[in-house]
């Protein structure tokens, strides 16, 4: 008797967690797509009036970061820098591929971002961070619509599910 209860409570936590995980990875990808259209602001000022090199640029631009976009912008420096990539969609590539905890929406724009950069000329490249900045506002307005009551659904539905299975098993 002792190892169903025991077994029970281990569903109904274990399915809570799942949705305290959404619900975190959530607020995650928020906060990642905030710091992501800073880096843009910062970007767009620095090619704006100061035309700043692209590599000194990304590393000034993690200076201005934190979390994991500040690592993740140190190394697409690094990889501009070295030049072992042709180019800088691909330099780009290769900085994300050393980090695998990047949300998904944020990864989406990161990619963009680097196949808009060191493309063009100037203009070309203020409009793709125009681009970029655009899709950032538009996936971070889509999160934070009703963000409250969605992460509490999340929460809420996954401790539900697993009272649900827990009683199903007992």
């Amino acid at each position: 008797m002792y190892l169903k209860l025991m077994g029970a409570a281990l569903v109904v936590l274990g399915s809570g967690a799942t949705g305290f995980v959404m619900a975190a990875n959530h607020k995650a990808e928020e906060k990642s797509l905030q710091q992501l259209l800073s880096i843009l602001d910062y970007m767009e000022c620095e090619l704006q009036y100061r035309l700043t090199p692209l590599p000194m640029l990304c590393k000034q631009a993690a200076n201005e970061a934190d979390g994991i976009l500040k690592k993740l912008m140190y190394d697409f420096s690094a990889e501009l820098e070295d030049q072992i990539s042709p180019d800088v969609s691909s330099c780009m590539y290769a900085a994300l591929n050393k980090h695998g905890n990047i949300p998904p929406k944020t990864l989406k724009c990161l990619k963009i971002l680097g196949s808009s950069l060191g493309r063009f000329d100037l203009e070309g490249q203020l409009k793709g961070l125009e681009a970029v900045r655009s899709m950032c506002r538009g996936l971070l307005k889509a999160l934070e619509k009703d963000k409250d009551v969605r992460r509490r659904s999340y929460r809420t539905i996954s401790l539900c599910a697993g009272a649900a299975l827990a009683i199903l098993l007992l």
